[in-house]
Formats: C-alpha cells, structure tokens, sequence
C-alpha cells in the first residue's frame, strides 16, 4: 500500500475517532443540562412563589409598590418556574470582543434555584457551551468548547455560591412573583426612584439596589460592591438594566437586557441581548 494511501487513511480514522468523541460528549452535555433543567423545576414545584397580597404590598417602599402596580395587571397564577430562552451579543471573560450567543433558563420562582446554559462561538466553526446551574446554597459552573473540552470548571465556594445567589435576584424582574413579600426578598427603603432589595435562603444573602422609573417599571439593578474583574468567570455581573416591557399573562416583562461586570464606577457589558421565548410553570 502506498505512504500516501496509509497516511489518508490514518488521518480518517483519527477524524472519524475524534468526530465520534464529539458526538458522544456533546450528547452528555447535553442530558447533563437537561438533569439539571429538570432540578430546577422540581424545586421550584416543591417550593411555590407567594401569592400576591395587597395588604402586604402597603407596607413596602413606595417605588416598590409603584413597581408592583406596574407589573402586575390582573390576576396571576402561583408560578413555580420560569423556563425562557435569549439570544443577543456576549462578551467572553477577559475579552473584549463580542460574539452572537443563544442562551436558556429555568429559574425556580419561590426559592432561589436557577439552571443557564448558553452556547457562543470561539473561533470560526468552534462553539463553547456553557452553564450555570445553583440551587440549595450550592453552584456549579462549566465551559466546553465544542461541548468537549473543559475550559472552565468551577466549584462551590462560599463567595461563588453567594455570587449565584445574586444572580437570581439580578434576573427576578422576569419572574416578579419572586419580590413579593413573603417570600426570600426584603425590601429596603432608599428614595423615591430606588431600594434594595435582599434576598436570604440557605444559610447566603446577597444585595442589590433596584432602581425604577416614574411608571414603575424596574430599569437597573447594580450591586453595591465591585466585583473582580480578574476572574475566569462573569459570574453573576454586578450590574443589569431592562427595558422593552411587554405583557406575559397578567404581567409586564422587560424582554430587553444588558448585563454588565462593574468596578471602579465603570460597567463592563457582557451580555446584551432579549428575551425570544418565556414561559412560566404553575402549580
């Protein structure tokens, strides 16, 4: 047989074994993010957002209730979880550049529980997929280029763990059950267009100041610290602003989005995008 002929087909086997790899663990990867996508709504079924009560809405900050007023236009269901898919631009960890990303959530609405997945490209033809998933106290964060290669594994730690926290509060003007009194989010008078909102549950707690227009309508959360700008990860981002409300049902939903790193007085955008499909889960 000829050199030239052994070496086409070596080369073929070794394209058709790693092809087969491919194949293989994207297919993991991908019952991996349905498991945890399933988790998500199990512990959202098992803990149920609060009922809305207008008792209750007197007591918050005024911005708050004028937030509440806006969003809410008739009756609501008790949701369980929201499950919503994006697209727009996004910004890789200590890049600059920006690539088109789709992205989907299932967010657990009554207790903070969240599963994100998104996928980007790295090089032309090359795509990374990536996720999030945090539920009970606990984050697990991963990056694989062609859903092969791990790039990025992060584990728990407490600081990863409360910045996971943070990122369901950051994302709750999609499901806006969650702020109800009642449930895992304090409210905290600052003025008349802002107030900070906390939110507590297993054993973490993390802040943000929402900030809201005069009709109401949720515009910016910003956390009050900065966050490091050094990390491998965006995490949750330390800043959000909404726009474009559109009715879900009963609710107003902010279907445009910019999340942003933010330090030294600066944003840093890495997510700009909107929201192309949501849909929520009762009981």
């Amino acid at each position: 047989m000829k050199p030239l002929k052994i070496l086409a087909i070596g080369a073929a086997a070794v394209i058709a074994a790693t092809a087969s790899v491919v194949i293989y663990s994207s297919a993991q990867t991908e019952a991996d993010i349905a498991a945890f996508q399933s988790r998500i709504a199990d512990i959202g079924a098992t803990i149920p957002a609060v009922a809305f009560d207008a008792a209750q809405i007197a007591d918050l900050p005024e911005p708050v209730q004028r937030y509440f007023e806006f969003v809410f236009t008739g009756p609501v269901p008790v949701f369980t979880a929201v499950q919503l898919k994006a697209e727009g631009k996004f910004r890789r960890p200590l890049t600059e550049g920006f690539n088109d990303a789709t992205a989907e959530q299932v967010i657990a609405v009554g207790t903070p529980a969240l599963m994100f997945s998104a996928t980007t490209p790295v090089l032309p033809g090359v795509r990374a997929r990536a996720y999030d998933f945090f539920a009970k106290g606990q984050m697990e964060m991963k990056a694989k280029i062609l859903s092969t290669l791990t790039v990025v594994d992060e584990r728990e730690t407490p600081e990863l763990n409360r910045i996971s926290l943070r990122r369901w509060l950051l994302e709750s003007a999609l499901f806006p059950q969650a702020l109800l009194p009642g449930g895992p989010v304090t409210w905290d008078a600052i003025d008349r267009s802002s107030a900070r909102a906390t939110v507590t549950a297993d054993g973490l707690s993390a802040s943000m100041v929402a900030h809201f227009d005069d009709e109401g309508r949720l515009t910016q959360m910003a956390a009050e610290e900065d966050g490091d700008l050094t990390t491998p990860y965006h995490g949750s981002g330390e800043h959000v602003t909404r726009g474009d409300y559109r009715p879900v049902g009963n609710l107003m939903v902010p279907h445009t989005f910019t999340i942003s790193r933010s330090a030294d007085g600066a944003l840093y955008p890495f997510f700009e995008g909107r929201i192309t499909d949501i849909r929520f889960l009762t009981e």
